[in-house]
């Protein structure tokens, strides 16, 4: 344990961005693999559905640091590209 107490509170702030993140994360990823199992099954409507609620997740990530907002451009563009597919 750190003796310095600036030490003391950047452990403490850094362990509550770490469960920030972590939240917010594996939120994202749910949403994202709720698309890609619609994809799967061949479910346009559902597809498209959670679609938006992804991306909509995808930025909220983005927006808050958790992705950088070229990585958060490449995974809503990856996952448009598969549910266009679908459809099509």
């Amino acid at each position: 344990m750190a003796n310095i107490k600036s030490a003391q509170k950047r452990i403490r702030t850094t362990a509550k961005r770490q469960l920030r993140n972590k939240h917010i994360k594996s939120t994202t990823k749910t949403a994202v693999k709720k698309v890609a199992t619609a994809v799967g099954k061949g479910e346009t409507t559902d597809a498209k559905a959670l679609l938006v609620q992804a991306i909509s997740a995808i930025d909220r990530a983005a927006s808050k640091g958790v992705y950088h907002k070229n990585t958060a451009a490449r995974k809503k563009s990856r996952l448009a590209k598969r549910v266009n597919k679908l459809v099509v």
